[in-house]
């Protein structure tokens, strides 16, 4: 077998890849590449080694590669103690390559969310035969999983179009409605017939979660070879994580969930949260410095869950910051926790807590050709949608008594009226960030301002109007792509079409003014879409140009997955 930086011991079989690699942090000149490892060993990539570190008796390695050449293409090879995983024996895929950061070149951002392992309701747990033809026939018209055509696309596409950074933001994995290789690992382990069933339960299922989502050859391939930052979402955890104070105290008291939450914590440090860490970040946390030591550091790891998950709370707690911003050339990207972060009280719901608010209206001052902010969830919805949100956040709050705020709070977790329509103190400041931006009272008015979203299974794209005598420059959009492989459930399509009708909008509107809801100062309209398939988004930035591009996914002939063109617009 073919070895990098020594043999294997002849005494004892190699260490192997569990997961991985994992492209994750790029700029010029440093990279930082992960693995999870079946046992503790040396990891070596081009040249750079480290040890892997323990949590839980599983095995991590970040390895942080300096000392790059910018604008280099580098086939890299993955060697455990001496003896080289990956690629994988004969394996049908190109080598991974890094591609370092070049300022001279366009900067590209591929963005999505929401990829579940299979379909939302698995066909074979439906009774019916028609069931079941109906979610195959909703399987073929989403198209195949958007991740897997990109992977097989990008294949054959030249490298100086292969895209600088993908965005996953948010529901990497579906904690509370997993795949089935993870369902069948919960049945060989416990009672699913009790609590919490087959959702998730502990650190052990979460690995076994990941590992579903990431090792599907072709995708296991495209996240060795395209860097990737990531934030969470709801099913990262639960479905409507943090919706309300009403939900997070019903969850709270349900034995699971101590573990659960716990355990969501430390995967999403482990296996999402590392990686969006430059390695100037990373040589200042004190947590990433600690796991490094020898031992297992799977009791220090759920302390700060614990902690994590108190913040979010809004209790008093060390600060702990999920939120990022990356920097390429003269694009500010900025990635945004509207989920763990949220505080309720005060008779106040906050997407933000006013001091992760003020972290990123620091962030994006200064001088910038285009600003991009990332959230999971979309900041501009449709009118009637905005305006039901908004109107629901009012009657929770008691404008219209006691009576319809508990019915309010029934009528938010069944609809899922969670966006930032529904914390209308952090809509507002986000529209006064916007307008800000565009013009110039920041810094230098930047050529575009884009608001990129997922979570809601539909895409489009939605311009912003600004009030007459705002002296605006930047074109400022909202882009919002999901899902990467997921269906919208009938109820809310058709949930969709009536709200977004020119009815819907008047009717959400008047219901809104009713509960004394301010017209917001922002207006906007949707240029593009809504698109209900398969998608995948890519941004392209050049000099002072933006533009836009939506593909679906489609299968050709022979079944194998491809990325079709949807929609192409420029931004600036």
């Amino acid at each position: 077998m073919t070895t990098d930086g020594g043999g294997p011991d002849p005494g004892r079989a190699a260490p192997d890849l569990v997961l991985g690699p994992l492209l994750r942090y790029v700029a010029e000149t440093e990279a930082t590449i992960w693995v999870e490892t079946d046992r503790a060993c040396q990891v070596k990539v081009l040249g750079h080694q480290t040890r892997t570190f323990k949590v839980n008796g599983h095995h991590y390695a970040l390895l942080v590669l300096d000392g790059l050449r910018p604008g280099t293409d580098y086939e890299y090879r993955v060697a455990l103690d001496g003896t080289v995983r990956w690629p994988e024996p004969d394996s049908e895929f190109p080598p991974s390559v890094l591609r370092t950061a070049d300022p001279g070149r366009p900067f590209r951002l591929a963005f999505g969310s929401c990829r579940i392992a299979e379909l939302p309701v698995p066909r074979y747990r439906l009774s019916s035969p028609r069931a079941r033809r109906r979610a195959l026939a909703d399987d073929q018209e989403q198209g195949p999983d958007a991740m897997v055509a990109f992977a097989s696309d990008l294949r054959t596409t030249p490298r100086e179009r292969w895209p600088d950074l993908m965005l996953l933001i948010g529901d990497q994995v579906y904690a509370d409605n997993p795949g089935s290789a993870t369902r069948e690992y919960i049945e060989c382990r416990r009672d699913p017939s009790v609590p919490p069933g087959y959702e998730v339960a502990d650190f052990t299922e979460y690995c076994i979660l990941y590992r579903e989502a990431w090792t599907e050859p072709s995708v296991r391939w495209l996240l060795s070879t395209v860097p990737t930052a990531m934030i969470f979402d709801d099913h990262d955890v639960h479905d409507d994580w943090n919706i309300s104070a009403s939900w997070r105290r019903d969850y709270q008291a349900k034995p699971w969930w101590p573990e659960r939450i716990r355990s969501a914590y430390m995967t999403y440090w482990l296996y999402q949260h590392l990686g969006n860490l430059s390695p100037d970040e990373l040589a200042k946390n004190e947590l990433w410095q600690r796991v490094q030591e020898r031992g297992d550091h799977g009791a220090l790891l759920a302390g700060f869950a614990a902690k994590a998950d108190q913040q979010g709370a809004g209790q008093p707690s060390e600060s702990i910051r999920w939120s990022f911003r990356r920097t390429f050339g003269g694009v500010r990207v900025v990635v945004i926790d509207s989920r763990s972060g949220r505080t309720f009280g005060d008779g106040q719901r906050l997407m933000t807590s006013p001091q992760e608010w003020q972290w990123v209206t620091e962030s994006v001052a200064g001088d910038w050709d285009h600003v991009v902010l990332a959230s999971s969830l979309p900041l501009l919805l449709p009118y009637g949608i905005h305006a039901l949100e908004a109107w629901n956040e009012a009657v929770c709050a008691g404008a219209w008594g006691k009576k319809f705020a508990r019915a309010g709070e029934r009528i938010r977790r069944a609809l899922d009226l969670e966006h930032w329509a529904a914390f209308g103190t952090s809509f507002g400041q986000f529209e006064r960030l916007l307008t800000h931006l565009a013009t110039g009272a920041r810094g230098r008015a930047p050529a575009s301002v884009t608001v990129l979203g997922g979570d809601i299974h539909h895409s489009y794209l939605a311009q912003v109007d600004f009030p007459p005598g705002t002296s605006a420059v930047s074109a400022v959009y909202q882009a919002v792509c999901s899902p990467f492989y997921n269906v919208l459930p009938d109820r809310f399509r058709r949930g969709h079409q009536l709200a977004t009708s020119r009815a819907g909008e008047l009717a959400g509107g008047w219901i809104a003014r009713l509960a004394g809801v301010l017209t917001t100062r922002l207006r906007w309209h949707i240029t593009y879409g809504s698109w209900f398939h398969n998608m995948l988004a890519e941004l392209e930035f050049s000099g002072r140009r933006a533009r836009i591009r939506w593909d679906r996914t489609v299968s050709d002939q022979g079944g194998v997955p491809h990325l079709q063109a949807v929609c192409e617009a420029d931004l600036s």
